[in-house]
């Protein structure tokens, strides 16, 4: 054992201890699988990191993620943190205002942009797989969430290294109104990400729920959101919601954009129930590429004997 630096990162919000936690072992190389998922489970935050050094030519980092159960291939707020821990530890990108990230779903590229204070890293959300269901399937997942089936505006089954189902739901309050059913989500296995757009700017506010006239008298402020996300797990009998999800809103944003049911730039707001304020920035280049950007602040920072 020897002491490694290390860093806590708050992830996706303007506002300290808002966000989504991270812990980053910096200096993880030399440590053994065992040992990293011993400590991932020991700090029991959604999501510990090691850095490592590159394996594939290009990459300026490479990266392991854990949850406390098992080793993820990818995962967006881990992304972010360590890309931010990274760079505050002196990390040096081989290209300017470009960082890649090595990790097992392959070289994943982020984009450092300061003057950005609302999002200065994004990252290329990576390719992203539909993956068919029967009706049977669905009819499950909402009963589980306590929706009915014309609720839903569309659905999908999403894989970018994560599986989630992802549901576009007509009412942001219904959004903030559900509670799943634990046990049942549990039962089919199921890791369910919900979303609702609010009113278009353009519409009138006769007949709108507070909720959506807030969304009418949002100002033109760089957090100002679009859409609210919810996302749930279903590690245990108790489902888990998820502060906020980079992986669920990268995939998410490719198909909603590619299905036409919002255009980028967008701004997701996630975290809400649980009282953090979490602000994913989603936009597409001209050559189609989603990105996941968002703000981090380092909470933590030491040496952990590891």
């Amino acid at each position: 054992m020897r002491e490694r630096r290390f860093m806590q990162v708050d992830v996706f919000s303007s506002s300290a201890f808002k966000g989504n936690p991270l812990a980053v072992v910096v200096d993880g190389e030399g440590l053994s699988d065992a040992q990293m998922q011993a400590f991932a489970r020991w700090t029991n935050l959604s999501e510990t990191t090691f850095l490592l050094p590159t394996t594939q030519p290009g990459a300026d980092y490479r990266l392991r993620i854990f949850t406390p159960s098992n080793e993820l291939p990818f995962a967006g707020h881990p992304t972010l943190g360590t890309c931010h821990a990274w760079l505050q530890s002196g990390g040096k990108p081989q290209r300017e205002g470009i960082v890649i990230q090595e990790c097992a779903k392959g070289l994943v590229p982020i984009r450092v942009d300061y003057s950005n204070a609302a999002a200065p890293l994004a990252f290329a959300a990576p390719s992203s797989t539909r993956k068919p269901f029967t009706e049977e399937q669905l009819a499950a997942v909402l009963a589980a969430m306590g929706l009915q089936r014309d609720e839903i505006v569309d659905c999908a089954l999403l894989d970018n290294g994560p599986l989630f189902w992802a549901l576009l739901l007509r009412d942001p309050d219904r959004v903030m109104e559900l509670v799943p059913d634990s046990s049942a989500l549990y039962a089919i296995r199921a890791e369910v990400g919900f979303a609702a757009k609010y009113a278009p700017q353009n519409d009138a506010l006769i007949g709108r729920s507070s909720r959506e006239a807030r969304a009418f008298e949002r100002s033109a402020a760089d957090d100002a959101s679009d859409i609210e996300v919810r996302v749930f797990f279903n590690a245990t009998t108790t489902a888990v919601e998820d502060p906020i999800t980079g992986s669920f809103n990268a995939s998410f944003a490719q198909w909603m954009i590619d299905a036409g049911h919002i255009e980028a730039p967008y701004v997701a707001a996630q975290g809400t129930c649980i009282d953090r304020d979490g602000r994913v920035h989603v936009s597409r280049d001209a050559q189609g590429q989603v990105w996941i950007g968002g703000a981090s602040h380092t909470l933590i920072q030491g040496k952990v004997t590891l």
